[in-house]
């Protein structure tokens, strides 16, 4: 279907409205619009690629998009919803006459029922190559009438992650559908993991699309997603669907990965408790032996081969009074160039060596990728005494074989 066709059946554009759902109430929030057009045989076809098509004029793009957001904004005030609605919006297009028309447009609704505290741009601006701040000001000057901002297809672009900020969005929209046939991406998961911090540092909503798979939605759970929308939820329809439509469906998902997670941190937890007191058994055998610390760990190593690849110890301050003591094709060896080193720097390490000061108990790190080896490993900390930090590196080999330590 080409654009003159488009333009030539105008008439037959409409809009369908895709349900977007929330995990604090498991129910429908509000919709996303989308253009879709009829042909003579009753089919209906997305307007997805004549919206993103360079060699389509400007003018034709808004044209379609003004009526398709008229038409739904009429729907939207006659069936009386309560929920928002997302408007998307190509930010190249919106600065052609910096924003007027579109605000206009809102406006002229408004007088009919809209409430603009409900309305959200869903704009995409990965693209966009005009002034940047031209366009975060007009963003900021829509805000002073209640519209709310969510920010488009951000899922897997960290280049991104510097602008997001400036212009204040209550939404980040996130894209998984990477994660439906490669749910081993740790690269991906490790960015989507950053925007949910992201979204935490700047007051913004995380909102996950194109669910497909339990999985995804487990995903979306898990790393903070406030609003979650795709096919396994529901596909796009042209009708408005009832708010408790999957409520019952949802919170049994929810209560699933509810008892998924604490089995996890359960397991974390115990396994650290055993640990810590392993440690200490074997601590006071080696003391008996040798004060030395690169002995002593040489020592330690030996009783955990099974479990660890790397040990050393630290000082409160995070410098490294010990050498490295490291597994190397099942034989142990010291590496002394990491004596002295400072890991102060690292996140997390200041704040977990006051939490094991004051708790007197040793911590296990979330899961993360090593520096050197680039696998997925966990680190326990322990409080060795004397202002003295024992590091015990654990293998990805044995967080495979334990049930609930990689995750």
């Amino acid at each position: 279907m080409d654009a003159l066709e488009i333009l030539t059946n105008i008439e037959q554009v409409i809009p369908y409205f895709q349900p977007i759902f929330s995990a604090d109430e498991h129910k429908i929030i509000g919709y996303e619009v989308l253009g879709r057009m009829k042909s003579g045989d009753g089919a209906v076809e997305s307007l997805g690629p004549f919206f993103v098509d360079d060699e389509i004029p400007d003018e034709y793009k808004i044209e379609v998009d003004e009526r398709v957001t008229r038409l739904a904004l009429e729907k939207f005030i006659e069936e009386s919803q309560e929920g928002d609605i997302f408007l998307n919006r190509d930010a190249r297009l919106l600065m052609l006459d910096h924003g007027e028309s579109f605000l206009e447009l809102l406006l002229e609704f408004e007088k009919k029922g809209l409430n603009l505290n409900r309305t959200v741009i869903e704009l995409s601006e990965k693209s966009f190559v005009g002034d940047f701040d031209q366009l975060v000001h007009l963003l900021l000057y829509y805000k002073t009438y209640g519209i709310k901002i969510a920010i488009d297809n951000i899922g897997g672009n960290s280049g991104q992650l510097d602008r997001l900020s400036h212009y204040s969005p209550d939404i980040l929209k996130v894209d998984l559908f990477q994660l439906r046939n490669d749910a081993g991406n740790k690269v991906y998961k490790d960015i989507l993991y950053s925007l949910s911090v992201l979204a935490r540092k700047i007051g913004a909503s995380l909102l996950f699309e194109n669910i497909e798979i339990n999985y995804q939605l487990q995903f979306a759970w898990l790393n903070g997603g406030r609003y979650y929308q795709g096919f396994y939820l529901k596909h796009p329809s042209d009708s408005f669907l009832t708010p408790d439509l999957l409520k019952e469906k949802l919170k049994e998902k929810c209560q699933d990965y509810i008892r998924y997670e604490k089995k996890h941190l359960e397991a974390g937890y115990e396994f650290a408790d055993v640990l810590h007191k392993e440690i200490s058994q074997t601590l006071v055998l080696i003391k008996k032996q040798t004060v030395e610390f690169d002995g002593l760990l040489f020592e330690v190593a030996k009783h955990f081969t099974d479990k660890c690849f790397r040990l050393y110890i630290c000082d409160e301050n995070g410098f490294q009074v010990t050498s490295n003591v490291v597994k190397s094709n099942q034989k142990w060896m010291i590496e002394p160039r990491y004596k002295g080193k400072n890991w102060s720097w690292r996140p997390y390490f200041l704040e977990n060596i006051i939490r094991m000061r004051i708790d007197k108990k040793g911590l296990l790190s979330d899961i993360y990728s090593d520096i050197d080896s680039g696998e997925s490993i966990r680190t326990y900390s322990y409080p060795y005494g004397n202002g003295l930090y024992l590091f015990m590196d654990l293998s990805y080999e044995f967080l495979f074989e334990e049930e609930g330590l990689l995750f």
